[in-house]
């Protein structure tokens, strides 16, 4: 993606890296924002999922005009960044929380195919005729588990080993065709899946969400990467922030347990509710 050379207030400085095309002077501050904003991205999508709505706005937001104008390079520069973070998530609670391979791995590898099924699916149909039913199936996921004070306090996989497999793979290829094709709120999905069907706690849903996250955001990597929409200057310094996030996402949500993991997944649902709900008052 050819970036040109921008000079935002007359106070700029090179950043030293280049992306396929050509190079990018940035605004000190700009960077200093992105990175603030990718840290709490971090340490949010590692607790619950949702670091999407922190850091694709900020970006959006805090670019020069002319590179926020290319919103494939900007959904590109997001995921470089976030899969970091997400990378980080999933080490971390891999050596902390007891995570069910046998389940995980087939359910990543679908979710990984699936995710590149579903982004080319967006050339085919339009993503925006999800909106009105993803609504809906956020208000019933954040009713249920405010009404079922005990959802995700207990962990109690229901599912014998043969059938684990069998819906971790259906789960994993669901979630990543949708997280290719659409995206928003894959993360509480992927929770109260885990937690609803598969009987797992918030900590071991929330771990095990890390690893299809993990497989879906590699997708859509590979897929920016490929078509050079990435702004590396950018993606790179808030991938460090993301990752530092992370850290302290991890820590926090295995220190405090399932009912700060619970609160929180409620604040990302009803804050999901009201993007679309916003979204949807503002193109009436």
């Amino acid at each position: 993606m050819a970036c040109a050379m921008q000079k935002c207030g007359g106070v700029s400085f090179e950043a030293g890296l280049q992306n396929s095309q050509s190079p990018v002077e940035i605004v000190a501050l700009e960077l200093i924002f992105l990175c603030t904003f990718a840290f709490i991205a971090g340490l949010v999508d590692a607790v619950v999922g949702g670091g999407g709505l922190v850091q694709l706005p900020a970006l959006l937001l805090f670019l020069p005009a002319p590179l926020a104008a290319s919103i494939p390079a900007v959904f590109g520069t997001n995921k470089l960044a976030s899969v970091c973070g997400t990378g980080m998530a999933l080490l971390q609670y891999a050596r902390r929380v007891r995570m069910n391979w046998s389940v995980l791995r087939p359910a990543g590898g679908a979710a990984l195919v699936f995710a590149f099924v579903g982004a080319d699916a967006v050339t085919r149909l339009n993503p925006a005729l999800l909106k009105p039913l993803i609504f809906a199936l956020l208000v019933a996921v954040a009713i249920y588990t405010y009404r079922r004070k005990d959802f995700g306090d207990f962990h109690r996989p229901r599912l014998r080993p043969g059938h684990e497999k069998f819906w971790g793979i259906i789960v994993g290829a669901g979630i990543g065709f949708y997280d290719g094709f659409f995206g928003p709120g894959t993360g509480s999905f992927l929770i109260f899946i885990f937690i609803g069907w598969f009987g797992f706690d918030f900590l071991h849903a929330s771990a095990s969400a890390k690893l299809i996250n993990f497989a879906t955001n590699i997708a859509a990597v590979c897929y920016f990467v490929a078509t050079d929409n990435v702004y590396y200057t950018y993606a790179l310094p808030m991938a460090l922030c993301n990752v530092a996030g992370s850290l302290v996402g991890t820590k926090l949500a295995i220190w405090k347990g399932n009912r700060f993991i619970r609160g929180f997944f409620l604040v990302i649902v009803m804050s999901l509710i009201a993007k679309f709900g916003y979204e949807f008052l503002r193109h009436r």
